[in-house]
């Protein structure tokens, strides 16, 4: 079974350096984080940004709570 990140976090080489977009567009994943994390609302960023859903946003605190669970080893 996919989850909404599967369909909505995208990477393209050829984009934004490789990083993590949103629907292959030019909204990196770690800019939505960014301004909520500074307290930005969802709101605020739903009417900044019209072409994003409420489901994107989901999208990156879901993919955002993934690799915070990443385990690594220090050397």
């Amino acid at each position: 079974m996919s989850s909404p990140t599967d369909d909505r976090i995208t990477f393209n080489p050829k984009q934004c350096g490789g990083h993590a977009c949103i629907r292959n567009m030019r909204i990196r994943v770690a800019d939505v984080l960014d301004m909520l994390g500074e307290g930005v609302t969802v709101a605020e960023i739903l009417a900044d940004f019209p072409d994003l859903e409420r489901e994107d946003i989901q999208a990156c605190l879901k993919f955002a709570a993934r690799r915070s669970d990443i385990i690594r080893l220090a050397a």
